[in-house]
C-alpha cells in the first residue's frame, strides 16, 4: 500500500495543478462508477445539441412572422441604402417600402424550412479536434465554432434556396420597383445593391442567433437536455 502511494506521489509531482485535477476528477468517477467522458461523447454531444438547436431555431423562424415578428432577427431594410428608404418615406411611398420589408421577411421564413438539413449536413461534418474546448467555452461556444467554420459553406448552398424564396412571395419584384422608383427622382445618386446577397446574410444570421440561444438553454437548464447523451456531456460541466 505505502509503495503504491509512494508510486502515485511520484507521478502526480510530475503533473501540472490542471493534470493533477482531472486525474483526480476522472479517478472520482471511475470509482463512483462513472466512466470520464471520451472525445467521442463530446463530439457527439455537441453534434446534437446543435441539431437540436438549428431543428428548433428552423422550425420557429420558418412560421408566419418567425423572424418579422421576432426584434432579435427581423431583417430590416438593407442598412446601406438606408437612405432609400428614408427618401421614398418623405415622398410618400412608406406603405411600399413597409411591403417590401414584409415580404423580405417573408423570404427568410419560406428559405427557413430548407435550411435545417444544409445546416444539419454542415454540423454532422464538426470534427473532434476543438471539442473540449468549445464544451468548456462561452455559452455559444459550439455557435460560434459551427458559424466560423461553416459559414462560407453555408451561404453557397443557401443563396440559391433564399432567391426561389424571395422569388416566390415577390420580394425581389417589389425591390426591383423600389429601386427602380429611388433612382427616377432627380439629383440622387443610382444605386443597385445585391438584394440575394444581404438576404442570405441576415437570414443565416437570425437563424445562428436561434441556434445560440437554444445552446445556452441547453448548457444552463438540465430539462432542455432531453437525452442520456446530452445530460452525461452538458451535465459534467455542471459539477
Amino acid at each position: 500500500m505505502k509503495q503504491a502511494i509512494l508510486g502515485l506521489s511520484l507521478i502526480l509531482g510530475a503533473c501540472t495543478s490542471a493534470q493533477i485535477n482531472q486525474a483526480l476528477s476522472d479517478a472520482s468517477k471511475a470509482v463512483n462508477g462513472e466512466k470520464p467522458l471520451t472525445t467521442a461523447e463530446v463530439s457527439e454531444g455537441l453534434k446534437e445539441a446543435l441539431i437540436n438547436g438549428i431543428s428548433k431555431g428552423s422550425d420557429q423562424v420558418s412560421q408566419l412572422d418567425g423572424y418579422f415578428k421576432n426584434p432579435d432577427i427581423k431583417i430590416p431594410f438593407p442598412p446601406d441604402v438606408k437612405k432609400v428608404e428614408d427618401r421614398l418615406r418623405q415622398i410618400g411611398l412608406g406603405g411600399e417600402v413597409d411591403k417590401f420589408i414584409v415580404t423580405l421577411n417573408r423570404g427568410a421564413e419560406d428559405a427557413a424550412r430548407e435550411a435545417k438539413p444544409i445546416f444539419i449536413s454542415a454540423i454532422r461534418q464538426m470534427t473532434i479536434a476543438d471539442a473540449w474546448g468549445i464544451l468548456k467555452g462561452d455559452p455559444d461556444a459550439a455557435t460560434q465554432y459551427l458559424q466560423r467554420t461553416t459559414t462560407p459553406q453555408l451561404k453557397e448552398k443557401f443563396k440559391p434556396v433564399i432567391q426561389a424564396s424571395l422569388d416566390k412571395v415577390n420580394a425581389t419584384k417589389y425591390y426591383g420597383e423600389i429601386i427602380t422608383r429611388y433612382n427616377s427622382i432627380p439629383m440622387v445618386q443610382k444605386v443597385n445593391p445585391d438584394l440575394n446577397e444581404y438576404a442570405t446574410d441576415m437570414a443565416i444570421q437570425g437563424l445562428f442567433t436561434m441556434i445560440a440561444k437554444e445552446e445556452r438553454n441547453i448548457r444552463e437548464n438540465p430539462v432542455a437536455r432531453t437525452t442520456e447523451l446530452l445530460k452525461r456531456v452538458f451535465g459534467s460541466q455542471a459539477k
